[in-house]
This record gives structure tokens, sequence and C-alpha cells, in this order.
């Protein structure tokens, strides 16, 4: 039977306080770790004197590189070898877990101070005796030609460098097309800013090492601390609780995690640690940090005939796989269009700044801002209507599947469809007449259109499985263990309103667990947007082997086929008869109950797609933006609860939004943060959002058993892209025709000033 919707499960008690996150769960013995962390961002010191600090009350111990050596511990595992297509010389760069005389960016840890409480540590903290040496200015733009890389001995600062596409046949085309239009974007540095900061505990349970902590790949973290400690995967147990938020951030193994296990397992203590909010800015992985140079080739009837690009991504001080994101991705830049032939390059180089890593849709929004940016600059170029261009270039969906000059290849989709379904939704047609109505008062409006596409329930040349186990007991309880992972999405809800659909019981007779690798042999965690199209189905396949043994068990006890054994609301009954057995009965049955672990790896990627519109209002007095209509349609393939799908695009959309409007990190000349707080780093707040229309039109894809595309990513991947258009056009107005994000007060009125000669 089919449960009726009412509310996420998971809703209650996250609203009520009842959530236990990993820093409700330090024990009353749990000592503190702090850490000291360098405020240049650039430089070299001798070994810090902690005997001062070491005799405060309270101090445990205090650890530098020195003492991690000691233990045969230096790096963080590498887990990319860098490349080189330009044939220079390839560049480790292994990422200390605590730094011994050369610091690459703010904030990296020189010493951790443990102590018996967060106060005693941070007072020993301040009494380590340490001086830093200049080592030059620090390097924080990835075009900047420097003889002084970031990397001693590094001939310069690239990090990996791949070339893609035909470059003959982007050249050709170019050289005999009727327009070439060209843009120069730069596409600014993020933090994550999770409502829950990074938090993390260590210890020693039966022998075995145990993290619990915040983080959105307990499996993954797992495989790295393995590789590190050099242990048996097995030895190792990885929690993660209720998670308060991640959005890529979450998904890696960090210093401070694999420090405080290391030092639990020393002292024979838990030892936990908790960011600060300052710290997080200062010290979490940061995301985008993207600058491209893209050009697009028309023939004379406006047809996309090329499209050449260079990108340049900041990958900070350290390099991993974590980075490549934009490398992974860039096939995005294809969009939803024809376009004859794409070719250009990627270029990974180092600065002296945090390290980027995965943000809401890690490269995809980039790639959809880099097309959208340029088709919107060869409209206006060739003086053609923005939507009608873009209508006219659209792969039409008797082409599908349908290969893409550069790697992706679209199984399904009906482009057109989708775009002709959000003009309507947006009430396109009647935005001239709007904008005569803010003219009038002054003001200036701008109508931005973007269509997205990205590729999910990858990676795209590395298709990865999940797995899932359900298991009912004699009393009749189900629990469903995936291995995907929930930081706020609502897997709690959907799969198991799922599982107890195709049980036939109620929802509440299911108890979901995840997050604890001892739970499952491997799992995805979460990421790309591979919950629904990868963990679900691995879900789906797992009840599908749960009724196959409930039926062969109501078979024996009825001595018929298991063909002719039905299972509606939670009963097996032998058709035509009224001979029945509980799921609960025929659990008891069984030895140790029914229970069935099942995996799922895709045949191939999906690639959910949509059309966003956006629509703004200036104020030139005050520079002020608001944004007062968005609109999406979106086909996410097959709808499994449209409670989450709105949920998902509604927050995607407003992280969006947030880079346009105001979100970046900064910094100084000398690499000194700037928006290191909320005073600097504005947050979309509930007032600034603007009417959010959303529907979906369901094409579902056949890689996966539910016909399912994701949609975890997809709001921000069109929201960037599509506000950014609509400030431009407003712009536009006023003459301005050229702006980057982000849209601050200050910004736009600074470029009306200058366009108008204040």
């Amino acid at each position: 039977m089919d449960q009726p919707e009412r509310g996420r499960r998971e809703d209650v008690r996250l609203l009520t306080g009842q959530g236990r996150y990993t820093g409700d769960l330090f024990p009353e013995d749990a000592l503190h770790a702090v850490f000291l962390r360098a405020p240049v961002a650039r430089g070299r010191f001798a070994a810090p004197d902690v005997s001062d600090a070491a005799g405060l009350p309270g101090v445990v111990a205090i650890y530098t590189a020195a003492d991690l050596k000691a233990d045969g511990l230096t790096d963080l595992p590498l887990d990319v070898e860098p490349v080189r297509d330009d044939g220079g010389a390839p560049q480790p760069a292994p990422r200390p877990l605590l730094n011994d005389g050369v610091i690459r960016h703010l904030a990296e840890p020189v010493a951790m101070i443990v102590a018996t409480s967060r106060e005693a540590a941070e007072d020993a903290a301040e009494a380590i005796l340490i001086s830093y040496d200049d080592d030059g200015a620090p390097v924080l733009d990835t075009r900047a030609a420097t003889q002084d890389p970031v990397w001693d001995g590094a001939a310069d600062n690239t990090a990996s460098f791949h070339g893609v596409g035909d470059a003959g046949a982007v050249a050709a085309a170019m050289d005999s097309a009727a327009h070439v239009a060209e843009v120069d974007l730069d596409i600014s540095r993020l933090a994550a800013t999770s409502l829950e900061p990074r938090v993390c505990l260590g210890m020693i349970r039966d022998g075995r090492m145990e993290l619990t902590t915040s983080t959105q790949s307990p499996f993954a973290i797992r495989g790295a601390l393995a590789t590190l400690f050099r242990r048996d995967a097995e030895s190792i147990r990885v929690i993660a609780p209720d998670v308060g938020g991640s959005f890529g951030m979450k998904g890696g193994l960090y210093r401070e995690e694999a420090l405080v296990l290391w030092a639990a397992e020393k002292l024979g203590r838990p030892v936990g640690w908790r960011a600060t909010r300052s710290e997080a800015f200062l010290a979490d992985d940061h995301g985008r940090s993207v600058k491209a140079t893209a050009r697009l080739a028309l023939d004379g009837e406006g047809r996309f005939t090329a499209l050449q690009v260079a990108v340049d991504v900041d990958v900070g001080a350290y390099f991993g796989r974590r980075s490549k994101g934009m490398l992974n991705n860039l096939g995005g830049i294809a969009g939803t269009y024809r376009i004859g032939a794409i070719a250009g390059r990627v270029r990974f180089a180092f600065t002296n700044a945090v390290p980027t890593c995965p943000y809401r849709g890690f490269g995809r929004p980039e790639a959809t801002y880099i097309i959208e940016s340029l088709i919107d600059r060869a409209a206006r170029d060739t003086g053609r209507d923005r939507f009608a261009l873009r209508r006219a270039n659209l792969i039409p969906p008797e082409a599908m599947p349908y290969r893409t000059a550069l790697t992706y290849h679209y199984d399904c989709g009906d482009f057109p469809r989708v775009f002709d379904r959000a003009m309507t939704l947006a009430e396109a047609d009647g935005f001239e007449a709007r904008r005569q109505d803010s003219a009038a008062r002054g003001r200036l409006r701008g109508l931005g259109i973007a269509m997205p596409i990205e590729v999910a329930g990858g990676p795209l040349r590395q298709l990865k499985r999940d797995v899932a186990r359900i298991t009912i007991g004699a009393s009749g309880r189900i629990s469903v263990a995936p291995g995907c992972m929930s930081v706020g999405q609502g897997h709690e809800t959907t799969l198991s309103r799922m599982v107890a659909g195709r049980l036939g019981v109620a929802v509440d007779a299911v108890d979901f667990l995840q997050g604890d690798t001892d739970l499952l042999p491997e799992g995805r965690g979460n990421g790309g947007s591979a919950a629904t199209a990868v963990g679900a189905a691995a879900v789906s396949r797992a009840t599908d082997e749960i009724v196959r043994q409930a039926r062969a068990i109501a078979a024996r006890d009825f001595d018929a086929a298991p063909d002719d054994v039905d299972l509606r609301d939670g009963v097996l009954t032998l058709r035509g008869t009224n001979r029945t057995l509980s799921l609960a009965e025929a659990a008891a049955r069984a030895e140790g109950g029914l229970s069935a672990l099942a995996e799922f790896l895709p045949e191939g990627v999906t690639y959910p797609n949509g059309c966003h519109l956006c629509e703004v209002e200036i104020d030139p007095d005050t520079g002020r933006v608001a944004v007062l209509r968005y609109t999406a349609v979106e086909d996410v393939g097959t709808v499994l609860n449209p409670q989450m799908v709105e949920g998902q695009m509604t927050g995607g959309i407003a992280q969006g939004l947030g880079q346009t409007m105001g979100e970046v990190i900064a910094f100084d000349a000398d690499g000194q943060i700037l928006s290191g707080s909320f005073m600097d780093y504005p947050m979309p707040r509930a007032r600034d959002m603007p009417e959010i229309r959303l529907d979906t039109v369901e094409v579902p894809t056949q890689v996966n058993p539910l016909g399912a595309k994701g949609v975890g990513e997809a709001g921000t991947v069109g929201a960037l892209a599509a506000s950014m258009s609509a400030v431009r056009d407003a712009l536009a107005q006023a003459g301005v025709s050229d702006f980057e994000m982000p849209a601050t007060p200050d910004r736009v009125w600074q470029a009306l000033s200058k366009r108008s000669g204040i």
C-alpha cells in the first residue's frame, strides 16, 4: 500500500531538539583538542616551544609534527596522482597532518593541544612560543605569472593539466564562423557554512579504533584511516550520527579527524574536537574558485558550431581527488544544446589558500554558468532573442540517445518540453510589461535563464555501486540500512516509505539505520545526486529479496508454490484461500529472521536537466538587488516523493542565489581572510528568498529500475547561471555590459556609477 504524505519522519526529532549529533555524544571523560593554527598564509618556522604551555593546569599532551614522525605518520594519504598533459612535471602535494616548518595557507595546524577542557587547551595554545619567517608574498591568483611557486622545487604552480575535446575541429569551425562570442568569467570562492560545523570524537573500543564524526561519507573516511594507520578496515569503525549539513565539504578525511583518533590511542582516553564558526571559515575546505575564458561560434543562422574553453581551477595549497570536480563535470558545458565541436583545457593551480573541495554541484554549476553566459553574450552581440536562440539550438527528444562533442552521452530527455513549460510557468511573455512597471518606479528589472544539465549517479568514468540491507525480526520490526547517507535530504522518509509501501506495512514499523560502517560491508555515502538513482535502487533490490524469502517460507508452510503466494498489507496469503502468514511469522520461521543484503551498480550515469528563470529588480540609487521571482522546471526522472524534490530544489536554489548575491571568501594581499564571519559573509536569509515556482517533467531513465535521475544538486546547478543572467540583463538596461559575481549592493552601485560617470 502507498504511504500517505505526512511530512518528513525525521523532522519532529530534529526540530524539537532530539537529534543526536557528534557533539552530543562526547563522554564525560573525553579530552578536548584544540589546534594552534598559523596566522600567516605563507611562511617558515622552527619547532614550537611548548615547555611553558605543557605545564599549565589541565593540559594532558601537546603534539607537534615531530611526535607524529616518531610514530611513522606525516601526511594524509594521497588519493590521486597529478597529470600534466602539457608536458610539465607533475607536482605531488602531500597534506601534512601537522605542519613541520613550512606554511602554505592561513590557519594550517602546527600543534595539537589535548586537555581536560576546551578552555584549558585554548590557554595552552596561547602559551606556545613560535615565530614565523617571511617566505615571500602569497600566491592568490591562479592566473598570476610567478617565479615563486607555492611548492618548493616546482617549476610553476600548475598542479594538474588536462586537454579535452577536438582542438582541430574547433579551430576550423571558429575560422569559418559568422560570429564568435567570448566571455571571461570569475566564479568566486565559497565557504560551505554548514549548520553544524565539523566535530569529531576518537576513541578505542574493544581494541578497535572508533571515530564518530560529522561526515557524509563514513566508508570513505574508514578507508582513508585504514590507509593512514596501515590497518585492516575491519579494525576501524566510523559512525556518522545526525549531520547538520555537509554540501560536499564533509566528504573526505580531514586532519583533525585523523589526529583525534591517533591521540585517543596514545592517551587511552576519548579525544574530541569541535570547530568554532570562525575556525570553520579558516580551516574548512572551500568551494568553487574557478576562472574561465570561453568562446562560442555561431553560423549565419544562429546555430552553435563550436565551443572553446580554458578553465583555471584554484585548488589551494594541496591537490587531491576532491579537487578534480571541474574536470569530471566539464562535459556539462555542452549543456542541452547541439554544438558541432568542443575543445579546451582544464588547469588546476596551486595558491596559498585553503584547498577547495566539492561544494553542492561541484563543477556542474560552473559548467552551466560558462555555456549559459556565452549564449547570453552571443545573443547580445548578434541582436538575437536570448530565449529563441536557446530554443532553436536545443537537442530534440527524437535525437536521444545523444552523444555530445565532450564526453557526455544523454540517454533520454525532452529539453524543448522542459523549456516550454518553464517559460509558461514563469509568465515570460508578460515580462516586458513588468519591466516597464519597474522602470516607471526608477528600477532596473532583469530576466535570466539557464538550461542546466548534470551528470548524476557517477562518477562518469568509474561507476560506483551501492549496497543496502533490510531485515525483519520475529517482532515484525523492519530495519532498513542503506549505503547512502542522509545529511538533511530526507532519505529516512523516502526510503522508509518506499520499503513500507512495497511490504504493505505502516511506515512506523520501519527503523531507519545509517552512518555506521558496522552495518554494511561498504556504502557510497552522500554525493553526486546518487542516493535515489543508486542507493534507493539497492534498497529496492533488497526489498525484492525480502519478499522472495517471505513468499518461499509461506509457500513451504502452505505446501504450495511461491508464485501462488501474494503479499498484501504485510500479510502473505495463499491465493484463492484464507490461509495467511504475517511477515513477522515468516521471519520467526527463518533462522535469524528475514535478511537481505543487495547491491546495485548502474549501467550508466543519469542526466537530470531543467530550465530555470530568475527575475530581479535593482535599485540604482543603492545597488541593492532584489530577487522577485524564481521558476524552475526539472526533469529528474521518476519522482518518488514530490515533497522531497521540492525541498531539494528550494535549498539548492537558495545556495545558488547566495553565491550570486554576496557569498565570497575574500583575502587581502597577505592572504588574510576578509570575510571570515557572518558579519562579512552574507548568507541568504528567508526574507531574501523570492516567490519560487517549481514543476517537473518526468522522462524516466532506463539505467536504474526506479527511473530516477537524481535531484540533490539540480537547484544550485541552474540557480547560479540563471540569477547572474538576470542581474546582467537588468544592468544592461543602464549600459553595463560586463559584470561578475557577487552582485553586492556596493559592486552593483560601482558598476552603474562608472557607466553614468558619477
